[in-house]
């Protein structure tokens, strides 16, 4: 792409230009990230990119929009790129300090609005904690749909704690979340409280780390997504912990990855505060979510 004087490139033309040079860079999605980045270089939505498909560019756009070209050739995530991802049809700001969310994470949502909403779950009594809150998805997206009770969000990252605090702000939840900074459970007084934890966790095996696309290990957080050498590092701690800050009957909702469920359900197993496990899978068939209710009595 040129931006030579006399050269008129129109919305249409560049489009097809940046996804034919996306495809033969090897860039997932390549008619995707063409959109998306040139509406964002151009303030616009994506439809308007066709409703406006004959209109021609600027010398100055030209410009702007092959510098985000550039940055998506180095490997950055389009959606660090521009500084939103939708998700739950809200649209979030990202950032380098958290995970970018993934359609996957909404199947945890999915699994425990329906555990909520069924009549004998012990729900008034306790708020909802989210382990690990990154980007602030799994709260603010729980105190929208869950209007009326509090929830409390943990992060070890301030900078990741800063981003959900502006999510939340920015997509009216702000206050009925409570951000806290600290590691999984730390800076909690150990009793039973809650009536659901939900957690994100990291569960990549640190084996498996190098054969991860570079666009995740160069530009997400490690500390996000890596899960010790079995993967299981921190969910085998939410596990063993999670049933102090439980009510009796409450509900631990945890992501899992991809051939780990049958280690999950033997780590739940092996704890004698709760009853049997239930997984649910992801639009891929991939079982990605497990939930655990703590005993009534244990």
């Amino acid at each position: 792409m040129k931006a030579n004087r006399g050269v008129i490139w129109t919305i249409l033309e560049l489009l097809r230009w940046t996804t034919d040079y996306f495809k033969a860079k090897g860039i997932s999605e390549p008619r995707a990230a063409a959109q998306v980045l040139l509406a964002h270089c151009l303030g616009l939505e994506r439809l308007d990119l066709y409703l406006q498909y004959n209109k021609p560019l600027s010398a100055e756009e030209l410009t702007s929009f092959k510098i985000l070209i550039r940055r998506r050739l180095t490997g950055e995530p389009t959606q660090y790129i521009t500084g939103h991802q939708e998700f739950w049809s809200l649209d979030f700001l990202v950032t380098p300090a958290a995970l970018i969310p993934r359609p996957e994470t909404e199947i945890l949502i999915e699994a425990v609005l329906e555990q909520i909403q069924q009549p004998d779950f012990p729900l008034a009594q306790g708020p909802l904690l989210d382990v690990g809150t990154g980007s602030g998805v799994l709260a603010v997206v729980l105190a929208r749909t869950l209007p009326g009770f509090r929830l409390i969000a943990l992060d070890l990252s301030a900078a990741a704690l800063a981003l959900a605090q502006e999510n939340a702000r920015r997509l009216g939840a702000a206050d009925r979340i409570s951000f806290v900074q600290g590691d999984l459970f730390q800076p909690l007084v150990p009793r039973p409280c809650f009536a659901v934890i939900v957690a994100n966790p990291p569960y990549v095996p640190t084996s498996d780390w190098q054969r991860l696309p570079r666009e995740i290990r160069a530009f997400e957080p490690r500390a996000a997504l890596d899960g010790g050498p079995d993967g299981l590092a921190v969910i085998r701690r939410l596990i063993s912990t999670a049933h102090r800050y439980l009510l009796p009957g409450g509900l631990l909702a945890l992501e899992i990855g991809q051939g780990q469920a049958e280690a999950v359900l033997d780590l739940i197993a092996h704890q004698t505060a709760y009853g049997p496990a239930q997984l649910h899978r992801d639009y891929q068939q991939i079982q990605r979510v497990v939930l655990v209710k703590r005993l009534e009595k244990t």
